[in-house]
């Protein structure tokens, strides 16, 4: 197996260890004496919901909404499908039906919550007063901002009517389960779609000192109700969320694991560094690029050839003309810190097939990239500046492009350093 089939085979199996029909079938709850509801939002929704109709053996119904081109044919769940990661007004009429359905419940009822990564986008509905113009606006300033994926739930949620609890607060008495694929450090189930089903301790002046930190510029009276509490979301302790249980799935660490032991299997020594990495994407690569001299140069903590692989979630500050893309930008930071060195090839994608908006899941670098794109006149220290990661590897042909994968565990990092890398 080559260096570059190698880190392929390693990406698709994190993908596929983190796929719905993996893990859905290992965790259906037991049957309802009543209804059966599935709602859910996020990339992975439309998969997660045939996964689960294929092995629920009782009647059900239920709507759940996912990203353009993630759709699915299911049976007994209406799949809905919304642009990504702006909210639009489909995502919006979806979220609405979804607490239709939910309303008027008993409880003897059952209700199946799905939710992925991108359920934020996918789930709006603005809070009283606040249009979806402005909240798209909102929106779009935050992803452009380098502020962390929980300051931005952290908005998302007072900004909100069904996530910060509110969905699970519109399904009591029924009782109420959770099923999760953790696209977020740490896996916390509040910033998994922005948590609309469990509790929030977080509160409309932390969501204003979000907004106000990353100058965010948003309606006069959207400040007043943020600072009146008028959008405070569920709390815990809320005896609506008494009948609630919340499982993640599946989540980065598990995929991380299942490219390590495709490495191992393949006699190269896997490293996972970590499963929760954040920070500036281009500052991640940087630092990854200082392990990797570590390693060439001392052995430690292993010795080539060896898989440095690491998940978690980076920001990009976009400053520059180009299009952002976490992934590949912490692959060009890191390329760049590198310098030249044979031996060591790395991908960083994004496990749900899309880098920032592009449909492009990463990218590779290679012991000769540089020369390529020095051949080709690109100065990547000038791609690096703008923001314009993606431009650089498509010239080169390097992409990714895995199409939709209908899961999200995030981002995915892989590093392989082969014996006497770097000429040592």
């Amino acid at each position: 197996m080559t260096p570059e089939s190698l880190l392929r085979a390693a990406f698709h199996a994190a993908i596929d260890a983190a796929h719905p029909d993996a893990c859905i079938p290992r965790w259906l709850p037991s049957p309802s004496r009543g209804r059966t509801i599935v709602v859910g939002a996020g990339k992975a929704a439309a998969a997660m919901a045939l996964a689960f109709d294929r092995h629920w053996e009782a009647d059900l119904t239920g709507l759940v909404v996912t990203a353009t081109g993630h759709g699915e044919r299911c049976p007994r769940i209406e799949v809905l499908e919304a642009t990504h990661p702006i909210p639009t007004a489909a995502g919006q009429q979806a979220a609405e039906r979804i607490l239709q359905l939910v309303a008027g419940l008993t409880e003897h009822d059952l209700v199946v919550c799905l939710l992925s990564g991108g359920g934020s986008a996918l789930l709006p509905l603005p809070a009283h007063g606040l249009a979806l113009a402005e909240k798209q606006l909102i929106t779009g300033s935050l992803l452009r901002s380098g502020a962390t994926i929980g300051e931005i739930n952290c908005a998302r949620r007072h900004l909100s009517r069904i996530k910060g609890g509110r969905l699970a607060a519109a399904c009591h008495p029924a009782r109420l389960v959770t099923l999760a694929i953790s696209d977020v450090p740490g896996d916390a189930p509040l910033d998994i779609a922005s948590g609309p089903t469990v509790a929030d301790f977080t509160t409309c002046a932390d969501a204003l000192a979000v907004l106000q930190r990353y100058r965010v510029d948003v309606p006069s009276r959207v400040v007043a109700a943020l600072r009146a509490g008028e959008w405070e979301s569920v709390k815990p302790g809320d005896p609506r969320l008494g009948r609630s249980e919340y499982h993640v799935v599946a989540a980065s660490q598990q995929s991380l694991e299942a490219a390590a032991r495709l490495a191992a299997a393949h006699g190269v020594t896997p490293w996972i560094v970590s499963d929760r990495l954040e920070g500036e994407a281009r500052t991640v690569g940087r630092d990854m690029a200082g392990r990797v001299a570590d390693v060439v140069r001392a052995g430690r903590p292993v010795r080539p050839p060896c898989l440095l692989l690491s998940g978690g979630e980076t920001t990009v500050t976009v400053r520059g003309p180009g299009r952002g893309g976490r992934n590949v930008e912490f692959l060009l930071a890191f390329g760049l810190e590198l310098g030249s060195c044979d031996n060591v090839f790395a991908l960083a994608g994004d496990t749900d097939g899309i880098d920032g908006m592009e449909a492009v899941a990463g990218a590779i670098w290679k012991p000769d990239t540089s020369r390529r794109a020095a051949a080709l006149g690109l100065d990547p220290n000038r791609f690096l500046e703008d923001n314009d990661a993606h431009s650089f590897f498509g010239s080169l042909g390097d992409s990714v492009v895995t199409g939709p994968t209908r899961t999200n565990v995030n981002d995915f990092r892989a590093v392989l350093v082969l014996p006497d890398a770097c000429g040592r």
